[in-house]
């Protein structure tokens, strides 16, 4: 059970709604869970809580498809 950041608190510094949310922190948990270093100071063993608190500490940004396209394509103009 996630508990702190909550879920609240998630959407206010990621920016995103709930889905875009839980599937940027399954996406980063699943990364650390098979052997990605953790981003963060916290010390947890929930790779969900250690991808929480990346999202929160501002460490992983969460980009929909189309603002990855859009990213993409101004890294491949530059």
């Amino acid at each position: 059970m996630l508990v702190k950041p909550t879920v609240p608190e998630l959407l206010r510094s990621s920016h995103k709604n709930r889905y875009s949310l839980v599937i940027g922190t399954a996406k980063r948990a699943r990364q650390i869970s098979d052997g990605s270093k953790p981003m963060t100071d916290e010390e947890d063993t929930s790779p969900v809580t250690l991808a929480a608190d990346e999202i929160e500490e501002g460490k992983v940004v969460l980009y929909d498809e189309e603002e990855w396209k859009n990213r993409s394509n101004i890294n491949n103009q530059e």
